[in-house]
């Protein structure tokens, strides 16, 4: 399909149009991302061409498979709205360390967007090489509110807090003890309700707990048994290996085969 478009659009041929990525569903649908090199350039129009000729040519070429050209953008946010159009999306939260992405949206835009037998997510999943997680407002309200009490009980169990100050840390955009580990007295004073030394005390107990945690993992990987060449490979976190060392993958070749 790709070189459909490069034999069609003389934009593309001549590299002021570039094709980023696509996804097949062969016979059925199709969806191609497509970038402006030269920014006075419209890269889906162009594709399209005049009263669309330029798709239809690939189109008749693929027996008539529907193409859908999704104009390429840096934001994954903005990309996945385009890769999923016609359905209008509210938001998008973006977890680009693990290339998740949450789409939320209404009710009525929800068959829309998934598509018949799950075909439009599943084509945007390949495109953008992102999972993507179709959820309603309501359901993301309510993963939220989950979250939240997640988070809040972290704090409270292993930094010894009371309810109260857990809350106002998740609220304040705390996830992870190591946030407020990492973070200094200051970020902490500037909350409502924490005084000096609560933050400092804040800081201490979640170095504490960052060195126990530390220590347990690694005495765990060690009660596990793993090679020392799987340990020192490069990439992998102490959670990985602990990880691994479950799923009884104990030596290099184990990970590599």
């Amino acid at each position: 399909m790709e070189k459909l478009f490069v034999q069609e659009v003389p934009e593309i041929y001549d590299g002021l149009i570039e094709i980023k990525s696509s996804s097949r569903d062969p016979g059925s649908r199709a969806k191609i991302c497509v970038k402006a090199v030269d920014t006075s350039l419209d890269p889906v129009g162009a594709c399209v061409g005049m009263r669309g000729s330029r798709v239809q040519a690939v189109v008749n070429e693929l027996q008539g498979e529907k193409i859908d050209i999704v104009n390429w953008s840096e934001d994954p946010a903005i990309l996945v709205s385009n890769a999923l159009s016609p359905a209008e999306v509210q938001r998008v939260n973006v977890d680009a360390e693990r290339k998740k992405l949450d789409v939320i949206l209404t009710e009525e835009n929800l068959s829309k967007t998934i598509g018949r037998r799950g075909q439009n997510v599943r084509l945007a999943t390949k495109l953008l090489n992102y999972e993507i997680n179709i959820m309603t407002d309501a359901e993301d309200s309510e993963r939220r509110q989950i979250e939240f009490k997640e988070k809040t009980e972290n704090f409270v169990k292993n930094l010894e807090l009371d309810e109260t100050l857990g809350q106002l840390l998740v609220a304040e955009g705390f996830s992870t003890i190591d946030d407020i580990k990492d973070c200094l007295v200051e970020d902490l004073t500037k909350i409502e309700g924490i005084e000096e030394d609560t933050a400092k005390a804040l800081i201490e107990r979640s170095k504490e707990f960052h060195q126990k945690d530390q220590e347990d993992t690694s005495q765990r990987i060690k009660d596990l048994g793993l090679e020392e060449s799987l340990i020192n490979l490069k990439g992998l976190t102490p959670g990985m290996l602990v990880t691994l060392g479950e799923q009884k993958i104990l030596k290099l070749e184990d990970f590599f085969c």
